[in-house]
């Protein structure tokens, strides 16, 4: 099976280009802006016509897109995030290919949901951010091209690899400053935000059993279990064999507190705790039904979060 992945150096994408390497009956070709891909290619900037040629000449069976933006102005995520997609449909359609796409969207086309509910597909998008609404015009290109498509609505994905500037990245990073330091408690606040936290990895066996699937529409990849950011931290700090105290601040709860270095030239001894807002949009709540995965992927979630956070935490370790 001729595999065409767009997005392989990416946080998602490297993943994937691992599971599908490890499978014998794949020839991949990885296309990005990078110099490492096979082929360079920037899908905001260039032509359907470009795509269309090249997927002719590779005649790929499955076309796999983890490219896209979670940064940025409105302008630039829908450049990457929805202008792109638009040219991969459209050198789809024009190709003779017939290569089946699988599209990885997120769970910002969702929005905010009731706590305590389960998001399935069939729920109205209600994006709560620029981002989740250019993911969201991605998906509705994919749903409307009449391709064989599968969207896989990817929640908050953890593990490896996980962004230093993402909420759990920050988690350990403070963590990791807070040990190096010797300091003895860790002031913390936000922590009442609950998400569906799935691995890295574990996103990547989905993409490769949506690529052999039949599946069509939109497909919840999750592990449909909300799990507070003040859980997380307190696996993170049995994981990374913090004794301290975890403290946490009065905070509204859809935001993260993480306390600012003690001391340094670019950050004075009582600086207070730097606030971020959780980047997705969806509110305190996110909780994923997954049981269309099951049945129409084949597909569940192996890898447990304690598992995922200590591989974040062993990447912010080596930091020290």
């Amino acid at each position: 099976m001729r595999v065409l992945l767009i997005g392989a150096n990416g946080y998602l994408g490297r993943y994937v280009a691992d599971r599908l390497l490890a499978d014998p009956a794949v020839q991949l070709t990885a296309l990005g802006r990078g110099d490492d891909a096979d082929v360079r290619f920037d899908l905001a900037t260039g032509s359907p016509g470009a795509l269309t040629r090249f997927l002719d000449a590779v005649h790929p069976g499955v076309v796999v897109n983890c490219a896209g933006a979670t940064r940025g102005g409105a302008r630039e995520l829908t450049r990457h995030n929805t202008v792109a997609v638009a040219t991969i449909c459209e050198s789809l359609r024009r190709s003779g290919c017939g290569a089946r796409l699988v599209q990885l969207g997120c769970a910002s086309e969702y929005g905010p949901s009731q706590p305590g509910s389960s998001t399935a597909e069939d729920a109205v998008p209600r994006p709560g951010g620029p981002y989740g609404v250019s993911k969201l015009a991605a998906t509705e290109l994919v749903l409307g091209s009449g391709l064989d498509a599968v969207v896989l609505r990817v929640f908050s994905p953890v593990g490896p690899g996980t962004p230093a500037g993402s909420p759990l990245g920050r988690l350990a990073e403070a963590m990791r400053r807070a040990m190096q330091s010797g300091d003895s408690e860790l002031k913390l606040g936000g922590l009442g935000v609950q998400r569906d936290f799935v691995d890295v990895r574990d996103v990547a066996r989905a993409v490769h059993a949506a690529s052999l699937s039949a599946a069509q529409g939109v497909v919840n990849i999750g592990t449909g279990r909300a799990v507070r950011l003040r859980e997380a931290a307190s696996v993170l700090a049995r994981v990374a064999g913090f004794g301290g105290a975890l403290h946490e601040l009065d905070s509204p709860p859809a935001r993260l507190v993480i306390p600012a270095p003690s001391a340094g030239p670019d950050h004075p001894v009582g600086q207070p705790p730097a606030t971020y807002p959780y980047p997705d949009g969806c509110g305190t709540w996110q909780q994923a039904d997954v049981r269309t995965a099951r049945d129409r992927l084949g597909w569940r979630p192996r890898i447990g979060l304690e598992e995922s956070l200590a591989d974040i935490w062993m990447e912010a370790a080596c930091r020290i």
